[in-house]
């Protein structure tokens, strides 16, 4: 068996990660990600059993990723607003630092490969799922599906980040995000939100 290499792993994943962005998982093969990363096939498979297990690992690394930038100085007891506020300004870093794993991550989340995988850390389920109970209980936000409380809370910033990173808004106008719009469109999810 030959020794793994730190260089030749990073390689592969980023590489991978590059090819599912521009082209999907349909087009993605073992045999092109190893032309991709000038690498053999038979060594990708020093690192990874077979693709399931590629994309798999690459999901929960790239999660990683995002919950320990999302939890970044937050916590669970912080004030609704206050929590609320720092998780759309700490995934809004996350995004502009790594749009190509935001991008892989929201391609994965809408494939089918989703339904074999958890959706986030333990770690970061809990700490959103304490959030939101503290903030419930101390009646700052209404109580609501976790399904109601994610599009209200979050349908917002997610649709302002697609926008700016298309650079393109309604009707194909030119759209750059600031930290202006973003509050304002916070304001309204904040006044929303509210029992």
């Amino acid at each position: 068996m030959r020794p793994r290499d730190e260089q030749k792993e990073a390689t592969i994943r980023e590489k991978a990660i590059e090819m599912i962005v521009q082209e999907g998982f349909d087009g993605f093969s073992m045999q092109k990600l190893a032309k991709a990363a000038g690498l053999s096939a038979s060594t990708i498979y020093i690192y990874f059993k077979n693709r399931e297990d590629l994309l798999r690992q690459l999901y929960l690394a790239v999660d990683e990723v995002f919950a320990r930038e999302a939890l970044r100085h937050f916590d669970p007891a912080m004030p609704f607003e206050d929590g609320l506020w720092l998780q759309w300004k700490n995934r809004y870093r996350y995004i502009l630092k790594h749009p190509l794993y935001f991008h892989f991550s929201e391609q994965f989340r809408n494939s089918p490969l989703i339904r074999q995988q958890d959706l986030h850390t333990p770690a970061f389920r809990s700490a959103m799922q304490q959030f939101v109970r503290n903030a419930v209980q101390r009646k700052e936000v209404a109580e609501l599906p976790a399904e109601v409380f994610w599009a209200a809370a979050y349908g917002p910033f997610y649709i302002l980040v697609q926008f700016h990173l298309q650079q393109s808004g309604m009707g194909g106008k030119p759209f750059s995000l600031s930290e202006q719009k973003l509050k304002q469109a916070f304001q309204l999810v904040i006044k929303a939100l509210r029992p």
